[in-house]
């Protein structure tokens, strides 16, 4: 047995720890944050005229899910089978159709998230092309798109049988009107070993000038879900509140959406027959964090509620946990006529989109 240990299995136990010391030190010396406030340039031709003062509008936003997410999907870090979309045509079709579903709702302001390029995980679409090309084929109109890289992440040799890859991703916003001073902001984020799963993230804020000779800024954010430290979180909202008060006092009207990953009623799981699953992302929005005139504006009708987002531990069949993490926060300068959650029966994302009728005062 000795020498069989010696001769065979020493060897091959050699071989595995020298390489896992390897890897570990690719994922140390490979990682990185993207900088911070980095300037952002629009693409695009639309040149409308300023945004108006008592008229209304509407802003929608959609967590496509790299495109992965077509209802028989599962995902691999919430429990389920898989770490890629089916296949390049799957991404394809599924961007397309959560590009349409936005179409559909003919939005003056246009949010997205978890838009990937260059990634193992969606065959490497360029999905911020479709969206892009999609919109401005479809809508009729010139759009403008300002895109922020939010992660890019190390090869992740897991799990063993379909590696999750390198992978790339960001937030994109789209209007009509053109943008300037769209600046990329880092979030606080854990420095453990948490890090290398939730990766970066970062909110972007674009200006856009209004006909009283203020600005519209408008914020895209992605925050973290997949956090040990609850403080990680606060200290993303109290970083976004502050830059929010900082354009606020400049006269300026404030208008953010995104994928806060908090919900943002507490309870909010309840509505659908549902307790907290434990998930950081089920916790409550922390509104009071928020200045006083600064309010969250949860995309809620609680006679008949719809949810945002879904559990992706098993494909979707109508049992799954679910809950509204989907929400706007907007500024006292700001009248909000209404908001809800586009009900797409999760199609084409593990969210459905939310959209927010508004006026600036």
């Amino acid at each position: 047995m000795s020498k069989l240990f010696l001769k065979v299995i020493m060897p091959v136990l050699v071989i595995f720890l020298l390489t896992l010391i390897f890897y570990l030190l690719y994922l140390i010396l490979s990682y990185h944050r993207i900088p911070d406030a980095i300037k952002l340039s629009e693409e695009g031709l639309a040149d409308n005229e300023k945004v108006a003062i008592g008229k209304q509008y509407r802003i929608t936003s959609s967590n496509v899910g790299f495109g992965a997410y077509s209802q028989d999907f599962s995902f691999f870090m919430d429990g389920g089978k898989y770490s890629w979309a089916y296949s390049k045509e799957e991404v394809i079709k599924n961007i397309t159709g959560s590009t349409d579903t936005i179409l559909n709702k003919k939005a003056d302001f246009m949010l997205f998230q978890e838009v990937d390029f260059e990634s193992t995980r969606s065959h490497h679409v360029d999905e911020r092309k479709i969206i892009s090309d999609r919109l401005n084929e479809k809508s009729g109109l010139s759009i403008n798109t300002v895109f922020a890289q939010n992660y890019d992440s190390a090869f992740l040799f897991w799990p063993l049988t379909q590696p999750h890859g390198a992978n790339k991703s960001g937030i994109l916003t789209a209007t009509g009107f053109r943008c300037f001073d769209s600046i990329r902001r880092s979030f606080p984020i854990e420095t453990g070993l948490s890090k290398f799963l939730d990766l970066d993230r970062c909110f972007m804020k674009t200006h856009i000038e209004t006909e009283n000779g203020k600005n519209l800024v408008l914020y895209n954010t992605h925050m973290s879900a997949y956090t040990t430290n609850a403080e990680t979180s606060t200290r993303q909202i109290e970083m976004l509140n502050d830059d929010m008060m900082e354009e606020y006092r400049k006269g300026n009207y404030i208008l953010c959406g995104g994928d806060l990953n908090r919900e943002v009623l507490e309870g909010m799981s309840k509505y659908f027959g549902f307790e907290s699953n434990g998930l950081n992302w089920t916790k409550t929005f922390p509104s009071e964090k928020l200045d006083a005139h600064l309010k969250l504006v949860p995309p809620v009708n609680l006679e008949h509620p719809i949810p945002t987002v879904r559990d992706t531990k098993e494909p979707w069949n109508g049992k799954n946990f679910v809950t509204v993490i989907d929400g706007f926060i907007v500024s006292d300068n700001v009248e909000v006529i209404s908001a809800d959650v586009i009900d797409n029966d999760f199609k084409f994302s593990d969210h459905n989109p939310i959209y927010m009728d508004f006026i600036l005062k």
